[in-house]
């Protein structure tokens, strides 16, 4: 029994590390990491910054790397083993299912704990850490907040630089757009210099010998420019306003929620210095006294606990759907897993889309999948186990 055990469970773990090395790949590839890739292509960024980047999103997708890998791994070891009837000859043996899987069971419970380590701390302290290395990287690099040859769109301005020398900037126009998003004036320069005033927290666009073109009620005059100054306020990521929820841990979500209650009562409260660091996107919804302002915080600390038994979910079903599906083939096992994933997930994005709904209870609706899939994936199992 413990050479069944050891095999099976060898099994699942090599086919589990090989797809959660390939589903972090993909998701690395589809996530923000596309922009430390451009700026290193551009040479903007240096490989010791690449590698702290990846480092840093590593544990934000292996939050879906994990439980996607889990569910491919028992569809394709189990249809693997039924397919070349070793389930069959283990059963004739007087073997039962139940006994048999009893490791990969216990497997699905370690990923699903280590998933909630990762889901509940440290995903939102990386994410964060990433989005700091963002800003930092564009305080130190002036360059990279106005690419060369790239039409930039900032706040009431629109951008475009030939090419950049350090801080030195060569063709340049600058749009200025009006209430309307409509261009109410334009700046061309041949030659100007970009500076960052990191005390501020902003950078500031001077350009030297060129024109400025001002359009009022449609006609164009022309004066000339020896020197324009502009300026563009960063967003700063040490402000708390700015930090998404998603970017707070399961037990400041919590405390969050907690502060929240206690100044419900006295809504001069929200608005006192020092009251929280309460998102921005929740102190927003003030205005509207039919809303719950704890009721997106509490979606999101659910999901991150809902989420994490999403590995030992797909664990219950993936195990006798690979056995009824008596398939070897990898593309029939990575086409279930990701329509069952889509399956899972739709019940977060129904949740996420009622989170100001608290009447609607949508912070229970991210426990659903994991009820579902666990009470099919038992029938199922009871089912294969009495070989029916």
């Amino acid at each position: 029994m413990k050479t069944l055990h050891f095999y099976l469970t060898r099994q699942v773990l090599t086919t589990l590390m090989m797809t959660v090395a390939v589903f972090t790949f993909v998701l690395l590839l589809a996530s923000v990491m596309k922009e430390i890739a451009d700026l290193l292509m551009k040479g903007q960024v240096s490989l010791i910054l690449l590698g702290k980047a990846i480092g840093l999103l590593i544990p934000w997708v292996m939050v879906f790397a994990l439980p996607m890998g889990m569910l491919t791994a028992t569809l394709l070891v189990f249809g693997r083993f039924s397919a070349d009837n070793e389930l069959t000859a283990v059963r004739a043996s007087g073997v039962s299912l139940v006994s048999l899987i009893a490791p990969v069971l216990l497997l699905g419970v370690a990923t699903s704990a280590v998933t909630a380590l990762i889901n509940m701390q440290w995903a939102p302290q990386c994410r964060l850490a990433y989005k700091e290395l963002l800003y930092s990287i564009r305080n130190t690099r002036p360059a990279t907040f106005i690419p060369k040859r790239t039409i930039t769109d900032l706040k009431d301005s629109i951008v475009y630089v030939r090419k950049i020398r350090g801080t030195n900037l060569e063709d340049v126009l600058i749009y200025t757009l009006g209430p309307s998003n409509q261009v109410v004036s334009y700046v061309r320069a041949d030659r100007g210099q970009l500076t960052v005033d990191s005390t501020n927290n902003k950078a500031n666009v001077t350009l030297f010998d060129g024109y400025k073109v001002e359009i009022k009620d449609g006609k164009p005059s022309t004066f000339s420019a020896p020197e324009s100054h502009f300026s563009y306020q960063f967003q700063s990521i040490s402000n708390q306003t700015y930090v998404d929820i998603s970017e707070l841990t399961f037990w400041q979500l919590w405390d969050e929620i907690h502060k929240l209650e206690e100044r419900m009562g006295d809504p001069l409260k929200l608005d006192q210095p020092g009251a929280g660091s309460t998102p921005q996107r929740i102190r927003q919804l003030r205005s509207s006294r039919h809303v719950d302002l704890t009721s997106p915080l509490r979606v999101q600390a659910h999901q991150q606990v809902a989420f994490s038994f999403a590995c030992f979910a797909f664990t219950m079903i993936g195990i006798p759907l690979g056995i009824r599906a008596h398939r070897r083939e990898t593309t029939w096992g990575i086409a279930a897993a990701l329509a069952l994933v889509a399956l899972y997930y739709s019940f977060f994005v129904i949740g996420q889309a009622l989170q100001t709904k608290h009447e609607l209870a949508p912070h229970l609706i991210l426990w659903l999948p994991n009820f579902i899939f666990q009470a099919i994936g038992a029938v199922l199992l009871w089912r294969a186990n009495r070989g029916v």
